[in-house]
């Protein structure tokens, strides 16, 4: 099944710039089994994962950054899913990880978080030196092993 160009375009006009997989996810979420939706948070993850490999690759540091706090979101979408947690905002993951950590007593958890949500501000802000992304990369990713944990 394909798309029409001009129902493609609509749909890239009313998510505003956003993902469209993430977008047509939202719009059809209340729709799904709850299993398909970890499924498809999931699946929506592994592409936010690889698309940052490829930008950091290319040394896109912002537009990586951006793709490693969906990857971050996604997983954490999928955990909340499974424990009937909202998950439609940053308060939300900030709760989700605040909850996760009362659980574990996993520092990780914050610190990478947090170190997420500094890759997401360098999307807007282009701040960060190649040593620092790493840095905050390198947290990403320790957070993102101990995340799928949770599944």
């Amino acid at each position: 099944m394909a798309i029409s160009p001009y129902v493609l375009e609509v749909l890239r006009k009313a998510a505003g710039g956003r993902d469209l997989d993430e977008f047509l996810l939202e719009l059809v979420a209340d729709k799904l089994d709850p299993r398909d939706r970890v499924e498809a948070y999931l699946a929506l993850h592994e592409k936010y994962l690889r698309e940052a490999e490829e930008l950091y690759a290319r040394g896109d540091l912002p537009q990586a950054g951006e793709k490693y706090w969906g990857a971050v979101t996604a997983l954490l979408n999928a955990i909340a899913e499974k424990r009937g947690m909202p998950h439609y905002s940053h308060r939300d993951y900030s709760l989700i990880v605040g909850r996760l950590y009362k659980e574990t007593r996993d520092r990780d958890l914050v610190v990478g978080f947090r170190m997420a949500e500094g890759l997401h501000a360098n999307f807007y802000n282009n701040f960060m030196e190649r040593e620092e992304f790493d840095l905050h990369r390198e947290a990403v990713k320790i957070l993102i092993e101990k995340l799928r944990r949770f599944l």
